[in-house]
């Protein structure tokens, strides 16, 4: 019966994907627009695909070679794992993009409906990459670990499915990195020569970077999260498991299998209730009742609500625990908390901070934007080391891992309202160089100011996520390579603890100086058109959009393979030069370091972002004053740090951990 059940798994995963197809069609029905909005929308689609083709052609060479050292070193079972969790990962990115690029300009047109309607068009096509990315983890995840329970001759599958979290985390790791690159890079050099030294407005046409910056918020912000969201998602799951195998409740009580099965089903649950929250926004929005930003929140209620409804009923009557439960809605209570946290931080008073000082010059916006980012971490980190505490009260190691799913039970939804933020940017960014009436760029600036807010909300919910399973991953690990207690007082373990803590800062420093790097190739071009180009600025002749695609996509490709490498290859030299102790504390110094790492600069990069947008909208003096440049160069500087390097530290710390778990076979044989 425990066995049987388990299919219900991949079933709601096929069924999550055919809702996800329902949607695109959704989308899709609607109206492109004429040819100046249609024609926009295609060249962003065929620059964003050019470059995934191009990224996906140097992941997957690497991956091969990655793939035939597992088999290697591990085992062929390890190895088909890891294979299934690149495909489901690589999918699940390209499918939103996919879709984001065919929905922008037809948000851009929708807007001559009104709001609400261009809010539904946008809303229906991040909801693609919601839903697609829970179902794919969810028919890759049970599929994988199904298929090797019922075939005769294997290893257990919760020794195999580690492959799968490897996978995913590869994946993740090249999508990010590459994406925010390539993102980040065309913004910079969009934004620092078109506003502050040209002074013209934001994706004016005359800028020879816009599109490059259009391309890249769907191959960075669409495709760079999906597969980012789906890896913090599939360790927490696989993590679930792993502890769950031998989870005891509170008290002795021995769980057995249904220890392994509860994760599993939650995850059905979370999917099936992140679908009706997503049908109930959609209906919200053809109402035309509530504000955006307000409609997006009733919808956050709704799936955690439903979804912490569904947990009860499986905790009382399938796993017949309520530890497990409390532990589950502690972790997901928690998530909403830090949501509201980041909300505030970025998008309410604190901003208005940040909006003063920008009067007195760059200096002063950048000062504060740091202090409020500082700031923004404090009670983030609090709640997650209370809601942990909370969770191992009710349920124990596995109440600590379960806290990580129960974060990321309504991921559908959260993914939803994140991709559907670089959607309406792009629409944004249409509208203004297909020169549209003003009142249709100011409906896809508000939409885009919501969306800043909704992917700082998703990030933090990531890097929540992340602490949970890192900490889950350490414990099993510990368990493999039977270490019972850490000694802080040993010096290994604290040069273990010095080191993963200032790993997380190096790996940020080798990728913010990547987009650096990648900036100013992006700037002399953009200099050198508008200087060279005869009637460019007139708007007589076209900028060469593509040499700035070309920029941004070889510095992109040519930036991501080392620190890529730089997070595999730490556990192996760790364990081998400063033994398997030092090895368990430099992931907790990871952990700790990455998280706050993370989430200061997704918040300090919000809440750049957002203080310039309110300048924008009449503040300070508004657009073309001292304070609208200040702000600028304050969100020039937290873009490299919301967009590529914060959301590659979950990556990076989750990928340590996952590493040193799946080789502890070989780690054990070759420290004999």
């Amino acid at each position: 019966m425990d066995h049987a059940i388990l299919y219900l798994v991949p079933l709601c995963g096929l069924l999550g994907l055919a809702f996800s197809l329902y949607l695109a069609y959704s989308t899709l029905k609607n109206d492109p627009g004429p040819q100046e909005v249609a024609s926009i929308s295609r060249a962003i689609q065929i620059g964003a695909t050019a470059f995934m083709r191009r990224e996906y052609v140097v992941m997957g060479l690497t991956a091969l070679v990655f793939a035939v050292f597992l088999s290697l070193v591990l085992n062929v079972y390890v190895m088909f794992a890891f294979v299934i969790g690149v495909l489901c990962s690589a999918l699940s990115g390209f499918i939103g993009m996919s879709i984001a690029t065919r929905a922008n300009g037809r948000v851009t047109f929708a807007a001559r409906g009104g709001l609400s309607k261009a809010l539904h068009v946008a809303f229906s096509g991040g909801s693609v990459m919601g839903m697609s990315v829970v179902s794919l983890a969810a028919l890759g995840i049970s599929g994988t670990y199904l298929l090797f329970d019922r075939l005769p001759f294997t290893p257990d599958p919760l020794t195999v499915i580690t492959g799968y979290s490897m996978g995913a985390s590869f994946v993740a790791i090249f999508v990010r990195i590459g994406g925010g690159i390539f993102t980040k890079a065309a913004d910079i050099g969009a934004d620092m020569v078109g506003k502050v030294e040209v002074g013209i407005p934001e994706d004016d046409p005359r800028n020879a970077a816009v599109v490059a910056d259009q391309v890249g918020d769907n191959v960075g912000d669409v495709a760079g999260l999906g597969s980012d969201l789906n890896q913090s998602y599939t360790d927490t799951i696989i993590s679930s498991l792993i502890i769950g195998a031998t989870a005891q409740g509170v008290g002795g009580l021995y769980l057995g299998m249904k220890g392994v099965i509860f994760p599993f089903l939650t995850v059905a649950n979370g999917l099936v209730t992140s679908a009706l929250a997503v049908l109930f926004v959609i209906l919200l929005i053809e109402t035309e009742k509530i504000k955006p930003e307000a409609t997006f929140r009733v919808g956050l209620l709704i799936s955690s609500v439903l979804a912490l409804l569904g947990i009860l009923l499986l905790s009382l009557f399938y796993l017949e625990y309520p530890g497990a439960f409390y532990a589950t809605a502690a972790g997901l209570a928690v998530g909403v908390l830090i949501g509201l946290n980041t909300e505030y931080y970025t998008y309410k008073r604190p901003i208005h901070s940040i909006v003063l000082a920008s009067e007195t010059g760059a200096a002063t916006n950048v000062i504060m934007g740091l202090a409020v980012g500082l700031e923004s971490t404090v009670l983030s980190m609090i709640l997650l080391g209370v809601g942990m505490i909370v969770a191992h009260h009710f349920a124990g190691l596995y109440g600590v891992a379960l806290s990580g799913l129960g974060m990321l039970s309504t991921l559908g939804f959260n993914i939803a309202m994140d991709a559907y933020g670089p959607i309406a940017d792009n629409a944004g960014g249409i509208a203004q160089m297909s020169e549209q009436h003003p009142r249709i760029r100011h409906i896809t600036d508000r939409l885009d100011a919501v969306g800043n807010t909704t992917a700082a909300i998703g990030k933090s919910f990531a890097s929540s996520a992340t602490a949970a399973a890192a900490i889950s991953l350490l414990t099993a690990y510990s368990e493999a390579v039977q270490i019972v207690h850490l000694d802080i007082r040993d010096p290994k373990v604290m040069a273990g603890l010095l080191i993963g803590g200032v790993l997380p800062a190096f790996f940020a420093s080798m990728v913010i100086k990547s987009v650096g790097r990648t900036a100013q190739l992006m700037v002399i071009e953009v200099r050198r058109q508008f200087r060279e180009i005869v009637g460019l600025m007139d708007g007589v002749v076209q900028p060469d959009y593509t040499h700035c695609v070309d920029i941004a996509t070889q510095g992109a490709l040519k930036q991501l393979v080392l620190p890529c490498l730089l997070a595999i290859c730490v556990p192996f030299v760790t364990i081998l030069i400063l033994g398997r102790e030092a090895l368990a504390g430099l992931l907790a110094g990871c952990i700790v370091c990455g998280i706050f790492l993370a989430l200061f600069m997704a918040n300090a990069g919000g809440a750049w972002d957002n203080a310039k947008k309110r300048i924008e909208e009449g503040e300070m003096g508004g657009r073309g004053s001292l304070a609208h440049k200040a702000s600028v160069i304050g969100d020039t500087v937290g873009d490299p740090l919301k967009d590529t390097a914060g959301p590659t530290l979950d990556i990076l710390v989750q990928l340590v951990a996952t590493v040193s778990l799946a080789f502890t076979p070989l780690f054990l044989r070759l420290l004999q």
